[in-house]
């Protein structure tokens, strides 16, 4: 038996290894998702003429070579994963068999900062990868190219999540890594990017509001603990973040990136953590701030900014 391992939606070849195949001959496949029950295609000679039927499931995907036998799938789903028998009729019968296990890609995952604290130079830094679970999908952290961690669920509505505990004066880079046998997506991530002590002000990114209490005139940084390319936008309000002041994302391979005109020439968006720069603070942007980053998920940040003059 031939094991393939393909992802859904490509076009793959079931190739029999068999050459010179009688033209007078009559091929047969058959599959069933575990054992070969179902006539998908039959091809014969009938009255000098080569006349191939394929069964209703498989309309518009099947292609034979009447050389090889070799049948070619197009658009394959995970729903054709399973076993495909060939028999090849003459004065004899020969067979192949082939087992075929399709999957989905993998999505990316995202490293979030766990809890809502200060981070002092002595503490660690807790982070949490997630990544939407899937078959035979595995998670795993990798500290440069040393995988330190993994992790998987046979429950495949569950959420896959990995923790990592670090230090926050680290300086190596960390990589979370989700895979199944024929796809892998990586989120790198450094530690400075996430792990922020800023004089003492409550920065790190966490479940609940991030207060910050800053000086009138200075640049500050809402450090997001997001990690994604998705679209990203950000609101705020004086009490509740009601108004989009900042809209990010991909279109046709270029990002684009659209600010509201009360804060032109005040934002910066850093793309890789969702990071949001406001230039020149006054008192009148004190307020909520809310990020949402955009993917098959929703993630958000929220933060309360208090700005007081000299």
């Amino acid at each position: 038996m031939v094991t393939l391992q393909e992802v859904e939606g490509t076009t793959i070849t079931l190739h029999t290894g068999i050459t010179g195949i009688q033209t007078d001959a009559r091929i047969d496949w058959f599959y069933g998702p575990e054992k070969t029950e179902e006539n998908i295609l039959i091809s014969q000679m009938f009255k000098g003429e080569t006349v191939t039927e394929i069964s209703e499931r498989f309309k518009e995907r099947l292609q034979l070579n009447r050389t090889s036998g070799a049948l070619t799938i197009r658009n394959i789903s995970r729903n054709h994963s399973g076993v495909y028998l060939l028999q090849v009729i003459t004065g004899r019968i020969s067979s192949r068999t082939f087992r075929v296990s399709v999957y989905a890609p993998v999505s990316t995952p995202v490293i979030n900062l766990r809890g809502n604290r200060s981070l002092l130079s002595t503490e660690s830094c807790s982070l949490l990868c997630s990544v939407k679970n899937g078959e035979d999908v595995n998670l795993s952290w990798y500290r440069e190219n040393e995988r330190i961690s993994i992790t998987n669920n046979t429950d495949l509505s569950v959420p896959l999540n990995l923790p990592l505990q670090i230090q926050h004066h680290e300086k190596n880079t960390y990589i979370c890594v989700s895979a199944n046998p024929v796809s892998n997506k990586t989120t790198s991530v450094s530690i400075s990017q996430l792990c922020v002590h800023n004089s003492g002000l409550l920065s790190a990114a966490g479940d609940e509001m991030v207060t910050l209490q800053e000086v009138e005139g200075t640049t500050i940084n809402l450090h997001t603990g997001i990690l994604s390319d998705a679209q990203i936008q950000w609101f705020y309000g004086p009490e509740k973040a009601e108004e989009k002041i900042l809209n990010s994302q991909m279109f046709k391979g270029e990002t684009v990136t659209e600010i509201t005109e009360r804060f032109k020439e005040r934002l910066q968006l850093d793309r890789n953590s969702g990071a949001l720069t406001i230039r020149n603070i006054s008192r009148n942007h004190s307020g909520v701030y809310l990020l949402h980053v955009i993917t098959e998920d929703l993630s958000s940040r929220t933060f309360r900014v208090s700005v007081y003059g000299e």
